[in-house]
C-alpha cells in the first residue's frame, strides 16, 4: 500500500492549488536498505520527497571511504542539485532506513520551481536546514568524541523514524561516520552498559532518549533548531 505523498513534510506545506497541480506527477517508489537513488557526478533525473525512507548523503572518496555529510527524511528531499543549478553532486545519496517516497521527474520540478510560488520558498528553506547539517556535520566530526557523534546520528535518525528502532549494523554505522568499524563497538557498548541504547544483530533500539540528548554534544540540538526555525512541517522533537 502506497504511503500518502504528505507525509513528506514539504509537500504537506504545499496550498492546495500547487498541491493539486503536482500530485498527478509523483511517482510512488520502493526503498529498500542500501538502495542508491544516485551517484556522485552522475546527472540527476528526479528528485525524492521521502515519507517513511531516511537517505543517508555521503562524501565517497578515491580510495573508496565515505563519510556521511547529512541525513534526509520525511522533512526533505533528496536531489536539491536540480533546482539549484548544478544537475549534479559530488555526494552519494543511499537509503540508510527503508521505506518509501515519491520522486518527481527535473524538468516538473523546475516548472514548479520557477514559478517562484510556495514549493520555491520551501526548497530554499529546507536548502539552508540542510546546509546547516552539512556544516554542523564537519564540525561535529572534527572536534567532539566518537561517543558523542554517535548519539547524534542516533537521534538525526530516530527523528526520522516512527519507532525507537533502528535495523544499521556496527559497518554501516562506521561507514557513515567514516571511522573504523572497531570504534563503533566501542561506542555503542559504552552506551549499552550506560543503559541508553540496546543493541543485538543489527538492531538498535533506544533505551533512554533524553539520556542519548544529555550526552550527545550540542550540535545535535543546533541542527534541530535550524529546522523547527525554517521548515513548515518541522521534524517532531520526540519524548
Amino acid at each position: 500500500m502506497n504511503d500518502d505523498p504528505r507525509l513528506n513534510g514539504l509537500l504537506a506545506g504545499l496550498p492546495e492549488r500547487e498541491w493539486l497541480r503536482l500530485a498527478p506527477q509523483l511517482e510512488w517508489v520502493d526503498m529498500p536498505l542500501g538502495k542508491v537513488l544516485y551517484e556522485p557526478g552522475c546527472p540527476l533525473s528526479h528528485i525524492y520527497f521521502l515519507t517513511s525512507a531516511i537517505v543517508s548523503l555521503l562524501y565517497v572518496m578515491e580510495d573508496g571511504a565515505s563519510a556521511e555529510i547529512a541525513i534526509v527524511g520525511h522533512e526533505g528531499a533528496v536531489g536539491i542539485a536540480l533546482f539549484m543549478g548544478g544537475e549534479t553532486t559530488p555526494s552519494r545519496a543511499v537509503v540508510q532506513s527503508a521505506g518509501h517516497g515519491y520522486r518527481l521527474k527535473a524538468q516538473a520540478l523546475k516548472d514548479e520551481f520557477n514559478r517562484a510560488e510556495s514549493m520555491m520558498h520551501q526548497l530554499l528553506r529546507y536548502t539552508q536546514a540542510l546546509i546547516t547539517q552539512m556544516g554542523q556535520t564537519a564540525v561535529c566530526n572534527r572536534h567532539h568524541s566518537l561517543d558523542q557523534q554517535l548519539c547524534r546520528w542516533l537521534l538525526l535518525s530516530l527523528d526520522r523514524l516512527p519507532g525507537n528502532e533502528l535495523i544499521m549494523t556496527q559497518e554501516l554505522i562506521a561507514n557513515m561516520l567514516g571511522v573504523r568499524r572497531e570504534g563503533v563497538t566501542e561506542a555503542a557498548l559504552k552506551l549499552q552498559r550506560a543503559g541508553l541504547i540496546h543493541y543485538v544483530r543489527g538492531h538498535i533500539t533506544i533505551v533512554d532518549r533524553r539520556g542519548l540528548e544529555r550526552r550527545t554534544c550540542e550540535c545535535y540540538e543546533v541542527v534541530r533548531k535550524e529546522y523547527q526555525r525554517l521548515l513548515t512541517a518541522p521534524l517532531p522533537h520526540q519524548a
